[in-house]
């Protein structure tokens, strides 16, 4: 599972290492901080590592990016991955640079899962190490965020925002997040209106774009609203929903002001996994309605193996229902 540096061809001559990869294509002007496409970012990823060397590294020897840009960890994408690694080992090194004030330590430009999955695995990880400096390391960890299919609006719109904390100009974080000025700013829109805490609190959202996130930012940005927001986020049930539900809960409660908080229905998610770990399924029941999505191996077969059979499924179910009742 090749993963795509992004940051050859973004920075400035002047700020490349010696050793570094050299621009692929002229910038000038404000095309030196912007990404053309992409596709041409995914080409210049093999040029970034190629010639360099590969060395393992103790996994206890390495820590985080001083700048987060996930919310929350999928677990499931995060055991799958590590699963793959047991199997067939590490396809790709990670990047990583010398810690900056602590000798013998270092910090992962890009790489976290597969660094935690190779500490949880009791293994080397497998690395490139480089010096780079702190615009440097930022512009290629968001830069590698930006190819990430699975890295939401509001991830990309926290990373930017803790960027602009860090003191970090527009045309770094434009660069960093291959986005225009316009994008970026509506992403600093939403981050100024909503707080931090409530965005942790949501979460992720996979499934929720700029524009509800805008819309929410609105409401939220409502002196009125703040206390409203408080009981939604203090309710019981609201930390046992999903993030996309999560965000749902609170749009909805803000934007039907009349609708009492309390009535939400809160939906039970749970999940099972088979002992050969050949399907792994997730589920969630609110009582008139129930969903159920499975993956892995043996996942598309086992669901037609349900659905084939649910006339038969349905008929015991209603013969237990029957004789318990009885």
């Amino acid at each position: 599972m090749a993963r795509k540096n992004l940051l050859a061809g973004l920075v400035d001559a002047a700020d490349i290492p010696q050793g570094d990869i050299a621009p692929a294509y002229p910038m000038r002007g404000a095309s030196k901080s912007m990404v053309r496409s992409l596709d041409e970012l995914s080409r210049q990823a093999d040029k970034f590592l190629e010639g360099e060397a590969v060395v393992e590294l103790d996994p206890g020897s390495i820590e985080r990016s001083f700048v987060a840009d996930r919310l929350e960890d999928d677990r499931d994408e995060f055991e799958a991955l590590k699963h793959a690694i047991a199997e067939r080992g590490q396809d790709t090194p990670i990047l990583v640079r010398p810690h900056p004030s602590v000798s013998g330590r270092y910090q992962v430009v890009f790489g976290h899962r597969r660094a935690r999955a190779a500490r949880e695995l009791g293994r080397k990880v497998k690395a490139v190490v480089k010096a780079l400096d702190d615009r440097t390391h930022v512009i290629a960890q968001g830069q590698e965020n930006s190819a990430r299919a699975n890295l939401s609006f509001i991830e990309r719109a926290s990373f930017a925002h803790s960027l602009e904390a860090l003191g970090y100009d527009r045309s770094v974080i434009s660069a960093s997040l291959a986005a225009d000025k316009t994008a970026i700013s509506k992403m600093m829109t939403v981050t100024e209106r909503i707080s931090t805490a409530v965005i942790e609190k949501i979460g992720p959202a996979p499934s929720t774009g700029r524009d509800r996130w805008l819309e929410l930012s609105l409401l939220a940005g409502k002196a009125d609203n703040a206390e409203q927001i408080g009981e939604v986020l203090g309710q019981a049930w609201f930390g046992s929903l999903g993030s996309d539900e999560r965000f749902n809960a609170l749009f909805n409660a803000l934007a039907t002001s009349k609708k009492p908080v309390r009535k939400a229905v809160p939906q039970v998610k749970d999940r099972w996994q088979a002992e050969d770990k050949a399907v792994q399924a997730q589920y969630s029941n609110s009582g008139k309605a129930f969903a159920l999505s499975m993956k892995s191996k043996n996942a598309g077969q086992f669901g037609k193996y349900l659905a084939d059979n649910l006339d038969r499924l349905y008929a015991e179910f209603l013969s237990a229902k029957d004789r318990k009742e009885d």
